[in-house]
Parts: structure tokens; sequence; C-alpha cells
């Protein structure tokens, strides 16, 4: 509870949810970490995250939940710290216990096994154990740490998460495609050309040369955020949307799924640009760093559904703005009456980040005499639509999670299917020693990746472009 992910967003999510009533009142919060620390201290520390990171903080409300959040000090790879933190645990008669391991993904192995060997795996209710991305490296380390938190921990216990699911936008997907009759009838290779899916971000390094020089972009956010966004854009309808159907179909995808190759990608990295530094000169980063800080890359979803409707992916650092956005672009009209040329096809946008919300991109007469086709928009915005605060997704899965709710995490057999996804591409890159395309900080990337789909006679939508 001492570290980054914990001031911005675990301490606002329970705040938020102490606001909204959502925690039972008697919730008792323990903070565990290695720095020295005590109740007082940590209480102290998690306001003040409060006042840096919500713009509404509430004196009177904090103090109601301040007096029920403690620490324990001690390690991450030590029975004893955990036997305190046991002690601490049956003391308050807290025997519903949900475990968030907030903490460097090398720690986790080490976590689970002492907290097994403190007895923290079991209780009188129940225990959860919520594991943050990245889990594993690769395929074979994916495994492996699957085996160890298996090993102590039942698969119904863990909780693997990629906070990408909890977005409103990403979770209105089913509801669009499952709720609506318009939609689900043309979701399929009859109507569909093709799929896009962008995450850009303009930020650099910002302190995380040395995490990235590691990660790299295929690791950091395709292996999870971006094909868990695929999966959710191809899937089948779930016999009932519950955590085992849905997971289980979202697997199918996987296994349908092309691998990635160097073929079906470009890889690059930035340069300086628009008032950053080069990313071989950010904190951290080698001064000849191959990482790949950008990707695009094709996939093909191989069932009935989908062969033949190619899946554009990139995402990015250093570039034009922040966004995520799905794009299905449909097929163009096998014929056109109107002696005018062929307009552009149909959009359906979705945005994830920012101004959550669908748009709907279409051609319609321009008013006058004569035909002359103009592009025209349907637009959701999910902050006129409902006049009500969308909750952060970590309010969202730290709720589920102790609701006992998984739709929205990860099961063993997904993370490992998405491994073998982007696992080819990651050793080819690894062993071509070929050095990256670049481009320039503050663009839209490197053009290797527009000519990507412009071989195809294809272009990327821009975000919060009007194309």
């Amino acid at each position: 509870m001492s570290g980054d992910l914990a001031a911005r967003k675990l301490v606002p999510a329970l705040y938020r949810l102490h606001l909204d009533h959502q925690l039972h009142p008697e919730t008792q919060i323990i903070g565990y970490a290695r720095s020295d620390y005590d109740d007082a201290a940590i209480r102290e520390k998690m306001e003040e995250a409060l006042k840096d990171y919500v713009d509404d903080f509430d004196a009177e409300a904090w103090g109601s939940l301040k007096s029920r959040i403690y620490y324990v000090q001690g390690p991450y790879d030590e029975a004893k710290g955990y036997k305190k933190l046991s002690k601490k645990l049956d003391e308050l008669k807290l025997e519903n216990r949900a475990f968030y391991t907030a903490t460097p993904p090398q720690a986790y192995t080490g976590i689970v096994k002492c907290m097994a060997a403190a007895g923290l795996n079991s209780s009188q209710g129940w225990t959860r154990v919520i594991i943050e991305k990245p889990f594993g490296t690769d395929l074979e380390s994916a495994k492996q740490l699957n085996d160890e938190v298996l090993d102590v921990f039942e698969e119904s216990q863990v909780y693997r998460i990629d906070h990408y699911l909890a977005k409103e936008t990403a979770q209105n997907i089913s509801a669009l495609r499952f709720a609506n009759t318009l939609f689900e009838p043309i979701w399929s290779n009859r109507y569909i050309d093709h799929v896009q899916i962008t995450m850009s971000e303009p930020m650099g390094m910002e302190g995380r040369g040395g995490f990235y020089e590691e990660a790299g972009v295929i690791r950091d956010v395709f292996q999870n955020h971006l094909l868990q966004l695929l999966a959710l854009v191809a899937m089948e309808p779930p016999t009932r949307y519950d955590a085992g159907s849905v997971r289980s179909e979202k697997v199918k995808v996987f296994e349908a799924t092309t691998c990635l190759g160097l073929k079906s990608a470009v890889l690059g990295q930035y340069v300086a640009g628009n008032g950053l530094s080069a990313y071989r000169d950010e904190e951290g980063v080698a001064k000849n760093s191959r990482q790949a800080t950008y990707a695009a890359v094709t996939l093909e979803v191989c069932n009935w559904r989908w062969t033949g409707v190619p899946f554009y992916l990139r995402s990015g650092k250093a570039l034009n703005m922040k966004a995520t956005e799905i794009v299905l672009k449909f097929k163009q009209q096998p014929h056109i009456p109107f002696d005018i040329a062929k307009p552009p096809a149909d959009r359906l946008v979705l945005r994830v980040v920012p101004n959550e919300g669908i748009s709907f991109r279409f051609n319609a007469k321009q008013p006058g005499q004569g035909v002359d086709l103009k592009r025209a928009s349907m637009n959701f915005y999910y902050d006129e639509a409902f006049n009500t605060r969308a909750p952060d997704a970590y309010e969202t899965l730290i709720l589920d999670a102790m609701r006992g709710d998984a739709t929205l995490f990860m099961r063993a057999d997904e993370v490992e299917a998405q491994w073998r996804i982007v696992d080819p591409l990651l050793n080819e890159w690894e062993s071509a020693k070929t050095p990256p395309v670049f481009y320039e900080a503050g663009s839209w990337g490197p053009k290797e990746a527009d000519e990507l789909l412009e071989d195809a006679g294809r272009y990327w939508h821009r975000p919060g472009g009007n194309a």
C-alpha cells in the first residue's frame, strides 16, 4: 500500500467505494509492505494520495474510513512477515479476505508461497488473491507462474487483473452486441471489411525507462489490453453473462487467432520531437536500445464469423494524443445508384479513452438540388446520456473481487492463450537483431505502419477525427 499504483489507483478506488456505500461497514484495510510505517503513517500517506488524486476530497468521509486502516511491515519473500499479517487478521476477526498484490511482478511467486506457508491461502470465510499484470514475460514464464499460484490457491480464488476490461466502453461492447437487434446480425465477415484497435499515449517513459527496456510495447499492452479488446469484439455470444461463459468464449477467440510474426508487424522506436527526448535518451535506457516503443500488427481470427477480416492493432508511446479506440469498418456498398464517386464506407467507432462513447459514421444527402453526399455522425456519449459518475476501472475490479465475480478477470488458460499469440513475434524480434524503425515523438508513428494498411487499400482511422 506504499507504492505508486496504490497512491494513484487503489487508495482512491477504496475511498470512492466507501463514499458510495459499496464497502461493508465492517471492512478493514491492511497495508503490507517493506516500508517503515505504522498505522498512523500509512493513514497519513493515504490521505496525501487522496488529496493529490481525487478532486472532491471529503475530510469527514475520510475520517470514517481511516480508523479502519492498519499497517503491517514485512518482506515480500519471508513467511515471518505474513505470519504477522495473519495475526493481525485474526485480531480483527476478518474471515473474508481479499489480498491485492500491488507489487513488482517478480515478487508474485514469493508472495503466494509465503502466504501459503503462513496459512493465508484459506480462512473460515472466503480468501481471494488479486494479481496485477504483467502475468509472466512469455508463455513459459506464464505457465510456470500459473503452476506456482495454483499450487497453493484454487483457480476460483485467483483474480488476474487487466484493468481495461473494467472500463465502461469495454464492458459496453457486450451490451451493444448482445442486447440490441441492430448490431449482432451485421457483426461478421459478411459485412465488416476490417477492424482497427488503437491505443496511443502521448507521454514518454516518465521515469519508467528501466521497466520498459525489459517489457517493451508488446509485453506492456499487446499481450493483455489489446488482445482483450480484440476478444470482446470477436467473441461469440455467451450462453450466460457470467465468468465461466464469458471467459470460455474469449479463450475460443484466442485459440482461433493467428500467431504474430515479423512479417505481420511493424516495430518502432521514437526519436526526439514535440518537446520530448528520444527513447534512447531516457533514464534507464541503453544508448543503442532496440526496444520497441511502438508496434502495429495484423491478426486474423480464423473461424466462421471472422475468417477473411484482418484485425489491425497498434499502440505506442510518444504519439500524437491519448486515445483508445476500436473501429469497425464496414464493406463498401456493392452498387451506388447515384452518379457520384463511390462514398466512404460506414464506420462504427467505440471510444474507450477519452470521451467514452460510440459514434456511427455514415453518408447522408446534403440539402440542396441533386445528390451530394456528405459524412454524418450519430454520437453517444456516456457523460451526456447518463447523469451519473462512471466508476473508475479499479473501483469495479476491487468490488467485483470482493463479491466473487470473476467475469472481468482472466483465467489461467486465457493468459496462456494470449502469450501463445505474441510469443513468436517476441522470439523472432529478439533473434533478428535488426533495428526498429524510427518515428518522431508527437507523430502518429512510423510510415511503415501506414504502409501495413495501404498495401491492402486501407488506412488508419485517426482517433478524434471524423473519417
